[in-house]
């Protein structure tokens, strides 16, 4: 890491996904966003964000990152875009300090009130962030089985919603929310991710998560101190796409 910006309007936050990049800087109003994909690669990423950039100037950088992150690297490739993620200089690469975190994680930074909260992601895939007083832990709920030698990915993902048609979806996305609730005993449900908006009635006790909070998340990396990653040692895989 090369230091923190020396000004806070120079934050420039990422919002990664496996159909879109988006950008914002701090203290703008409109993101700006170009098609992602299944063949992007980190340097392609780099050079669409630059292109997306022009006319702002920034001097650090929050990449929220569709996979698993630990201590700030990439610990395995996405799913949903191209190769050579892992061990890529982003730092090098953008000329300024990068901190990348998990995609889910940081927008659950962005829409964090307090408390104990949970945070799913329903897009591409399934995203999934526990928040505890500042300690963010993102989980790899995506590839874990749920029903009919399926995962959790396989029915609250975008292969779910057209496989089961929107009102079994939303089933069993009240029916995962009400598992996942119970079992982390948690005081604030947040439903947020690109698929969000297509649920005509959110699950009971939950709130709808802005997709805009994904910048939120990213400038408070910088902005606010006490930001913590839970699990202090090595972890294994994996995560899923959110957007």
């Amino acid at each position: 890491m090369r230091g923190k910006p020396k000004r806070k309007g120079r934050i420039l936050a990422i919002d990664l996904g496996g159909t879109h990049v988006k950008v914002l800087l701090y203290g703008q109003s409109d993101e700006r966003k170009a098609r992602s994909g299944a063949r992007m690669t980190p340097r392609e990423m780099v050079q669409v964000v630059r292109v997306l950039t022009r006319g702002w100037r920034y001097r650090c950088v929050s990449l929220g990152y569709p996979g698993v992150v630990f201590r700030g690297k990439i610990f395995v490739d996405p799913r949903n875009l191209g190769k050579g993620w892992v061990g890529f200089d982003f730092e090098g690469a953008f000329g300024c300090p990068v901190r990348v975190i998990n995609d889910a994680a940081m927008q659950a930074i962005g829409d964090y009130k307090g408390g104990r909260m949970l945070f799913l992601g329903l897009g591409t895939g399934l995203g999934a962030a526990l928040i505890f007083d500042r300690v963010v832990e993102p989980m790899e709920l995506s590839h874990l089985a749920y029903k009919k030698g399926r995962t959790y990915e396989e029915y609250l993902g975008n292969a779910g919603l057209e496989k089961l048609g929107r009102k079994k979806w939303e089933h069993a996305v009240f029916d995962v929310t009400e598992r996942l609730r119970a079992a982390f005993e948690v005081d604030d449900v947040v439903i947020g991710g690109g698929n969000a908006l297509k649920l005509k009635k959110l699950p009971p006790g939950t709130r709808l998560g802005d997709n805009a909070n994904a910048f939120t998340g990213g400038f408070r990396l910088w902005l606010e101190r006490g930001w913590v990653r839970a699990t202090p040692a090595s972890r294994g895989r994996s995560r899923s796409e959110r957007k």
